[in-house]
């Protein structure tokens, strides 16, 4: 019977833990207590509908009371429907808290509207108050004289919140501020003249208004540093030179291997005369034998003929130097 009634009291009590965790779940009275204390007037059927909805009560409450101590008054309905919207409520609160600190103009719309776009509307409201400093890489540009110039900016950017919405970001300052300084450089007439005055960049830059249609508001472009490197001109040149000199050594070629070529078909059009010639030469042994058949050339016409070519072998070798005669001149020199 005792054993019964200990068992019955330990069923009670899980039942009424359960019970109690299920209200406790459903019904955030410590949530509602820290409400009321706040000033914060919301119901505790408010707060359960929140949890119907599928909204967590403190990420709402929560915010909401940080507003209300501040002065913003702002009502639940904002901050929940932010919320289902996918936006950060306990973000947007700090930035208004912020912005109101430091005297900046910003509403809740427009804080949720930068929350929903993606951007950190927090960094921004504090970007507005402590402005941030954005390094360039080095950009190399030629002055007119050829010298590459090697130049590396600061600029102090601060955040512009009217256009944080559809604004261009961080990248598109730096692309901008490149091309500034690759315009003055490029029209400078001499390299010297950018080392002496480099602050002729920043007003350069500057006057451009590069900060258009971008989440930001230049405040000042500093020149970090300047260096001198290659003759650019020079480089060029050179490369021009040597592709010119490749040039007139192909073209050199390209009459050498015609000339070649002209020469190999005279040497061929030579032999084919002296197969011409030849093949006319063995012509006339049968002209003179169909003469002779014919009685048109007789005996004696053809030993006076063949005397006349003796005596001009004859002739055409007495005229020829004897190169064993000047030999032996040589040696009894």
């Amino acid at each position: 019977m005792f054993e019964s009634g200990i068992v019955s009291v330990l069923l009670i009590a899980v039942v009424v833990i359960i019970v109690l965790s299920v209200f406790f779940s459903f019904f955030p009275v410590m949530l509602w207590i820290s409400a009321l204390a706040s000033g914060v007037r919301i119901s505790i059927i408010t707060l359960v509908a929140m949890r119907l909805r599928r909204v967590t009560p403190s990420r709402i409450v929560n915010p909401l009371i940080k507003a209300t101590k501040a002065g913003l008054g702002l009502n639940i309905n904002q901050l929940e429907s932010h919320f289902l919207a996918g936006g950060n409520v306990d973000r947007v609160i700090n930035a208004l808290i912020a912005a109101q600190r430091a005297n900046i103009p910003l509403e809740f719309e427009r804080a949720a509207a930068i929350d929903l776009a993606g951007r950190d509307v927090l960094q921004a409201v504090q970007m507005s108050v402590n402005p941030r400093v954005i390094e360039t890489p080095t950009v190399a540009a030629v002055a007119k004289d050829g010298i590459e110039v090697k130049v590396k900016a600061r600029v102090t950017v601060r955040a512009n919140i009217d256009r944080l919405v559809g604004g261009a970001g961080e990248e598109t300052i730096i692309a901008r501020v490149g091309e500034g300084i690759v315009t003055t450089v490029g029209s400078s007439n001499s390299h010297k003249d950018v080392l002496e005055n480099p602050d002729s960049i920043s007003r350069t830059v500057l006057s451009k208004g590069l900060d258009a249609g971008t989440a930001f508001e230049i405040l000042s472009i500093d020149i970090a540093d300047v260096d001198v490197g290659k003759n650019i001109g020079a480089f060029l040149q050179t490369e021009q030179a040597e592709a010119d000199k490749r040039i007139a050594q192909a073209k050199a070629e390209e009459r050498r291997a015609m000339a070649v070529a002209q020469e190999q078909e005279m040497k061929a059009r030579v032999v084919e005369m002296r197969a011409r010639v030849v093949e006319s030469e063995s012509e006339v042994p049968l002209a003179m034998a169909e003469a002779l058949r014919g009685g048109k050339l007789g005996v004696m016409d053809y030993m006076n003929l063949k005397n006349i070519e003796a005596d001009t072998q004859m002739r055409g070798s007495l005229g020829k130097p004897n190169e064993n005669s000047g030999n032996d001149n040589k040696n009894r020199d």
